[in-house]
């Protein structure tokens, strides 16, 4: 197991790690325990009341946060024509058709997310389906779409993906250590009633189990999920 330093666990006996939190109590307790060098980032970790070995019961989405990442997400685009043109207008790091595929297949991967028109997806997915693993265009979350431009802008403005892994958690990133605690807060407000919309209707009984909330660097802070009301951002 892993052992944690003595900074981690001075901040971890900072505050009641058993209490749960409303949402600007936990962002607080977040904000003063990222003490680290760099701009850390604010992490999320939801179970969910699911059944992931189940495909009827599978949560995944996208969503827009409000005040976005706090990161700066290299994109490339596969597109050709007006698409290739969109896809560049809109702030694709890297734009390209079989080149671009034969860039990856030689070690490129200087990315955080690709994104395709429905056109290119039959040689990318023949030509890179395990090299970008979970990093491959898929419709379920926007990047794979006729309308690349807007995924791209969207994704660069703060858009971000979640989805239920094996365990019936979902992870993804809310912000930066460095945001006010009202950004932090709506920025949860809005992921939490995205992931509560995507909700299957097989899904029985509490629906979320925990949330968590922490830094980097820092020890998880347990929030009420009974206690964050949604904002303006998500009204």
């Amino acid at each position: 197991m892993k052992q944690h330093g003595k900074k981690y666990r001075a901040l971890a006996e900072s505050f009641d790690r058993t209490k749960l939190h409303d949402v600007v109590e936990a962002t607080a307790t977040v904000k003063r325990n990222a003490t680290a060098k760099f701009d850390e980032t604010v992490e999320i970790h939801v179970r969910l009341g699911v059944d992931p070995k189940k495909s009827d019961q599978n949560v995944r989405g996208t969503v827009l946060l409000p005040h976005g990442t706090g990161r700066s997400v290299r994109v490339i685009a596969f597109a050709k024509g007006d698409k290739a043109r969109d896809a560049e207008a809109a702030g694709a790091d890297v734009v390209g058709e079989q080149d671009l595929i034969d860039r990856i297949k030689g070690g490129f991967a200087d990315f955080d997310v690709a994104v395709a028109t429905p056109d290119m997806m039959a040689a990318v997915g023949s030509n890179l389906g395990r090299i970008l693993a979970q990093k491959m265009p898929n419709p379920k979350s926007g990047t794979v779409t006729p309308n690349i431009g807007n995924a791209i802008r969207d994704i660069k403005a703060g858009k971000v993906e979640y989805r239920l892994d094996k365990t019936g958690i979902v992870h993804t990133i809310v912000g930066k250590a460095s945001f006010g605690e009202t950004q932090l807060a709506e920025n949860i407000a809005t992921l939490l009633d995205a992931i509560v919309r995507a909700k299957p209707s097989a899904s029985k009984g509490t629906y979320l189990r925990s949330v968590t909330l922490t830094s980097t660097m820092g020890p998880g802070v347990k929030v009420d999920p009974n206690r964050i009301k949604p904002t303006a951002a998500t009204a």
